[in-house]
């Protein structure tokens, strides 16, 4: 190859033929839909060349050509210039076509670190080149539909089939939903306009020698709304920056001064963002699994994965108040004490609150919740939102099913069946029967029902600290309720046992506790001739303190009740589904198969929805000829909803997260036990776990230190609970998507209380 030839047959020879440039070298540059090349000329003058084989790409190369040159009459605007060769910006070949740019000196944004002058310079320009485009009206570029054009952000939803990651998959899909349902509806009321809709930091120029800023390759010049304009600059702008929203606010400032933006705009500006981030990731995706791993492609990739996963930390709320104020604009206040007064004026003080100073919350996502105030808060305690927070895939297969169809269990449908198998496929083959209904407490009352009939007892035995819901029946195997302040005590019809600690408590060994117990119910059984038609375990007790129940007692207390004919009910409500890591259903742990399970809470990630199951015995002798209904059990949004939880466990391989974060966290804990003497134990599984609160003189319980510890930590935006008798321990109990970068935020601040 002669040094002179820049492409088979196409040579410094045809650029001094065609426009009398004396090229004297030339460097390949990077491209993604063109070849090019830096060309250094014998006037020391510096071009651009910029080769196409796409002829169909033709017209929109003209617009932009057209746009430049009508744009290189504004003063301020650093743009390269189409240089005219024959008469004509574009040269044609046999195979291709070329033109001819000025080229621009200068870093590229990613190789400087700027200063907030050169940020707000940045602002001042992205404005600026938006108003000159204002009132511009180009044919081709008022038509062109590119997918990289931010309000056609959805055109990226199947290529999320190419994110391997399911925690980043998820991600790009939780924001893509809110782009769906907040941003679209407002971006298509907002006013088009040419923009440049690629100010990406290799796209942006700084000259430290000129001090001027440029701007180069139009190539995704579109019709948009001027908004996208700036989310796209931020997006590359905030990329590895500590606080990017305060980065974002100098640029928002800068801009509005020249080009202002409205209230309308900046509400959609932080999912603008989000959204741009998030088709710039499926794109990359999509390039690798299509083998096209160029540095071009790929470049932003690390940068975007990192910001957005930086961004879902960012209340919407904060965000979108330091937008305002960067333009000036005040936002609605919100009304703290207004809210306060009506749950004051209709609600019973028996609604009660977590903490001593009220969290007003706005919005969700996964294991964060954001209050009005602007503020992020890691939930670390609620078990509910199992699978996290406003997930994705449950707000839309819920949206569409309520779209479709929801009725009740005395008609045929098929999200009925379907959840059920599924559901049932992850129980012991003896268990495969199930009634749906909407509440933990409804599934205990149930499951009640459900034993008594089965052996025509109506006693009950119950173990200490037990809690299995708020109705009077449940309430009365709830020894957690009935023996507290406000309870009834214990009616005639309970037996309440030992709790069986896995920690030192009333005995020693689970044989003394299970021989305590088969004495206590061999007393009433054989001696008050008092039959029962079941023991109710959690397998760890929830309010008890997180307490797992010693390894053993229930095997050896299950034989006991088969002998008895006595029913094994097991409470699943918040030990199932995976929270435990290492086991999917709480009674795995204890190595036992029980006759009936009560499911809640985490089942249908905050959807209203519970259920019971049981032998095919239990189930059939239930047909007495009393028919048993539930108006919302079982309906085929909550079937729908209860399956996608089930899909997404597996799918995000949430149990073995569970696992894993739980372990990490343990340990830890463990760490700050050693080395400081109020903490008494730290207890559970997977992420289910307790800190107990002591005094170090006494070495009895210390409520006051825990309600203390977990205000401290509301203090520093991290949820957590206190539970146990002695309200002495602090449960956490985080939706499974927690990271161990959670639980260092977590432990951080813990560690820090605690000295």
């Amino acid at each position: 190859m002669e040094p002179s030839e820049i492409v088979s047959g196409f040579s410094y020879a045809h650029l001094k033929e065609k426009g009398g440039l004396l090229i004297t070298s030339h460097k390949k540059l990077e491209g993604y839909e063109s070849q090019n090349f830096l060309l250094n000329s014998s006037s020391k003058e510096k071009f651009v060349l910029k080769i196409y084989e796409d002829f169909d790409s033709l017209p929109i190369i003209q617009a932009e050509n057209e746009l430049l040159l009508t744009l290189a009459k504004i003063k301020g605007l650093n743009l390269p210039t189409p240089i005219k060769l024959q008469n004509s910006f574009i040269q044609h070949e046999q195979n291709f076509y070329y033109r001819i740019l000025t080229f621009l000196e200068g870093n590229a944004w990613s190789q400087i670190e700027p200063t907030i002058e050169l940020i707000k310079e940045f602002g001042h320009t992205t404005a600026l080149l938006n108003l000159s485009c204002k009132n511009t009206e180009i044919m081709a570029i008022h038509n062109r539909r590119i997918s990289w054009d931010l309000k056609h952000a959805m055109d990226c939803k199947p290529m999320l089939k190419y994110i391997d990651n399911p925690s980043q998959k998820k991600l790009v899909d939780y924001f893509l939903d809110r782009f769906q349902h907040y941003c679209l509806p407002v971006l298509n009321k907002l006013p088009n306009q040419i923009i440049h809709s690629d100010l990406n930091d290799w796209n942006v120029f700084y000259s430290e020698e000129a001090q001027d800023l440029s701007i180069i390759d139009f190539g995704d010049v579109c019709c948009s709304p001027k908004i996208c304009e700036v989310a796209i600059a931020l997006c590359y702008l905030l990329m590895g920056k500590e606080d990017p929203i305060e980065v974002a606010r100098h640029f928002v400032s800068s801009y509005h001064q020249i080009y202002p933006l409205t209230a309308t705009e900046l509400d959609v500006l932080y999912d603008l963002i989000a959204a741009r981030l998030c088709v710039s990731v499926c794109h990359s995706a999509k390039a690798k699994a299509g083998a096209k791993d160029t540095s071009y492609i790929l470049i932003s990739e690390k940068p975007a994965w990192k910001l957005l996963e930086d961004w879902i930390k960012i209340s919407p709320v904060k965000a979108k108040k330091v937008f305002y104020a960067a333009c000036g604009l005040e936002m609605s206040p919100y009304p703290f004490l207004s809210v306060e007064q009506k749950r004051k004026k209709y609600f019973s003080s028996a609604l009660s609150l977590s903490y001593q100073q009220p969290i007003h919350f706005k919005s969700s996502a996964f294991q964060y919740l954001y209050d009005q105030s602007g503020n992020t808060f890691l939930d670390a305690y609620n078990n509910i939102p199992l699978v996290g927070h406003c997930h994705p895939e449950i707000s839309r297969r819920l949206s569409e099913q309520v779209r479709t169809l929801n009725t009740n269990t005395r008609y045929h449908y098929i999200q009925l069946g379907n959840y059920a198998e599924k559901l049932l496929s992850k129980f012991p083959q003896t268990l495969n029967h199930v009634f749906f209904v909407n509440s933990g407490s409804a599934a205990a009352d149930l499951a009640r029902r459900l034993a008594e009939n089965y052996t025509g007892f109506k006693n009950h035995i119950v173990l200490e600290n037990g809690y299995h819901g708020n109705g009077i029946s449940s309430i009365e195997l709830s020894h957690y309720k009935f023996s507290k302040k406000g309870g009834q005590g214990q009616s005639k019809n309970i037996l309440t046992l030992p709790l069986p600690k896995a920690y030192l408590g009333k005995f020693d060994s689970a044989q003394e506790y299970v021989s305590d117990a088969i004495d206590k119910m061999t007393a009433q059984i054989h001696v008050e001739n008092k039959g029962f038609g079941s023991f109710i375990a959690e397998p760890i007790s929830g309010c008890g303190g997180q307490v797992p129940l010693m390894d053993g007692y229930l095997k050896q207390v299950d034989a006991f009740l088969k002998k008895e004919n006595i029913l094994l009910i097991v409470d699943e409500v918040q030990t199932g589904f995976g929270r435990l890591g290492a086991f999917f259903w709480g009674f795995e742990m204890h190595n036992i198969v029980p006759d009936i399970v009560i499911l809640g809470k985490a089942m249908g990630n905050g959807h209203p929805l519970a259920a019971v199951v049981c032998t095919k015995e239990i189930a059939e002798a239930f047909d007495n000829g009393m028919e048993f209904f539930s108006s919302f059990g079982g309906n085929p949004v909550s079937c729908t909803v209860g399956e996608a939880v089930l899909d997404i466990l597996l799918e995000e391989k949430l149990p073995q997260n569970a696992a894993a974060v739980g372990k990490y966290w343990k340990d830890r804990l463990e760490q700050v036990k050693t080395a400081h003497q109020f903490i008494g134990d730290v207890r559970g599984q997977g992420l289910f776990l307790g800190v107990e609160c002591i005094d170090p003189k006494s070495l009895g319980p210390s409520p006051l230190l825990a309600i203390k510890i977990k205000n401290a930590l509301r203090q520093r935006f991290i949820l957590s609970s206190t539970d146990g008798p002695h309200n002495n321990v602090i449960k956490v109990k985080p939706p499974l998507c927690f990271t161990k970068d959670n639980v260092d935020s977590f432990m951080e601040a813990f560690a820090e209380i605690v000295s």
